[in-house]
Order: structure tokens, then C-alpha cells, then sequence
């Protein structure tokens, strides 16, 4: 199982696999083509609301995490997820998403659930 991330403002790789938005925001200036996307669902992007209080202030990482995977709970985002962790145990898995911050954004999260549900299996 492979599990990459990706800037929405760095170009697409050749093994990037199946490449998913997971931004609730479309990035600016970046166009459908040229993110070369299999799909995109602002549904796991996190809360306008909660997007706003994180500010990617790093010190609100561990409290953004846990409220952010709380929202993953919602019984909408369930089929979504469960389509990732299928995509993620048969091929590579790429997550896009547009923050700056490589190490505290949505993404990193979602890696880590999906890692999580697809077990020793995946």
C-alpha cells in the first residue's frame, strides 16, 4: 500500500497513482487539467469553521488533528473514506491538497486514517 501526499502546486508525478483532492477549497489558481485528478472531495476537507480557527499555526496542530478527525465521524465522509482505503490497498494513493505547511494539513491526517483502517492487510 502507498500513501503519498502532494502540494496542489507541485507538478503531478508519473506514479502518483490515483490523485484525490482533499481540500474543501478548490487551490487557486490551479486548473482542473493541470492537477490531473481522479477525484475530488471537499467533503474531507476540514470545516470552513475549523479551517479558519487552525490558521496552519502549528501550535493548534494537536487540538486541529483531534477536532479534525472527529468531522471525519460524519456519516457522510464514511463511504468517501472507505473508497480511499480501497484505492489505497490496491495501488498508489495520492492525497493533493493546497496548504503550504508539508507537515501540518489535512492531508497527513487522512494518511494516517486511512493507513489505520486498511490494518496489517493494506
Amino acid at each position: 500500500m502507498t500513501i503519498r501526499l502532494s502540494r496542489a502546486y507541485e507538478e503531478p508525478g508519473r506514479d502518483d497513482g490515483r490523485r484525490v483532492l482533499v481540500d474543501r477549497v478548490w487551490p487557486r489558481g490551479r486548473s482542473r487539467a493541470s492537477l490531473m485528478l481522479g477525484a475530488w472531495y471537499p467533503e474531507l476537507g476540514p470545516t470552513n469553521a475549523l479551517r479558519k480557527w487552525f490558521g496552519h499555526d502549528p501550535a493548534r496542530w494537536a487540538e486541529f488533528r483531534a477536532r479534525y478527525l472527529v468531522e471525519l465521524t460524519r456519516p457522510e465522509v464514511e463511504p468517501l473514506l472507505e473508497g480511499l482505503v480501497a484505492t489505497a490497498r490496491s495501488g498508489t494513493l495520492t492525497l493533493v491538497y493546497g496548504a503550504a505547511d508539508r507537515e501540518h494539513n489535512q492531508a497527513v491526517v487522512l494518511a494516517e486514517l486511512i493507513r489505520e483502517r486498511a490494518g496489517p492487510e493494506g
